[in-house]
């Protein structure tokens, strides 16, 4: 039995993309025409596209699309999102896990749609500064819950292969909106994510 990944490329972009990478490949003194080589400036612009899919993405309609009426009030917690983007200083990955709660304020939403808000921002040229506080205002914004609570552990290729080279070094951000500003339910959060 065999699977097929659906991938959706504008192949427009993917050409001028691929074109721009056989140049790069030529700049630092590779033969776009060996072997292992030949195939690669169409594969990474096909790589650059899905990594920067975000851009053609709406949090907002991704949170509309499955919210609902729903009396609970107590916080509401997904750890441990994976997370996956690109440095905009660089162009070099840089990896970790998303943490996200909110109190609801009589709107729930699709648990699956909070990786998804997660993934509309980390699809694009960022900096976790940023990242941290796209998802936590597009979930403000879009819920209007009590409280929202965002944090990002992630390591950067920037930081681990280039520049200073600290293999072991992390970055943690984190940003609170309404209830979370307390210490008593900014603790309890921080507590269920360690």
């Amino acid at each position: 039995m065999s699977y097929k990944i659906l991938e959706e490329y504008t192949q427009p972009l993917v050409d001028n993309i691929k074109d721009n990478y056989l140049s790069i490949l030529k700049n630092v003194g590779e033969d776009p025409k060996r072997d292992g080589i030949v195939k690669t400036p169409e594969r990474a612009a096909k790589a650059m596209q899905f990594l920067t899919q975000g851009y053609e993405m709406d949090a907002e309609q991704i949170l509309l699309g499955a919210m609902f009426e729903e009396d609970y009030e107590d916080m509401v917690l997904i750890k441990d999102i994976e997370l996956y983007s690109l440095c905009e200083h660089h162009i070099l990955p840089f990896f970790g896990k998303v943490h996200v709660a909110y109190i609801p304020d009589g709107k729930i939403v699709g648990l699956s749609k909070i990786p998804r808000v997660v993934d509309v921002f980390a699809r694009r040229l960022q900096v976790q500064e940023r990242l941290t506080r796209d998802i936590l205002d597009a979930i403000n914004k879009t819920l209007q819950p009590k409280g929202v609570a965002v944090v990002i552990e992630a390591q950067h290729m920037c930081m681990m292969m280039r520049g200073v080279q600290k293999q072991n070094s992390a970055t943690t951000t984190s940003g609170f909106r309404g209830q979370f500003k307390e210490s008593e339910t900014r603790n309890e959060f921080l507590k269920l994510i360690s």
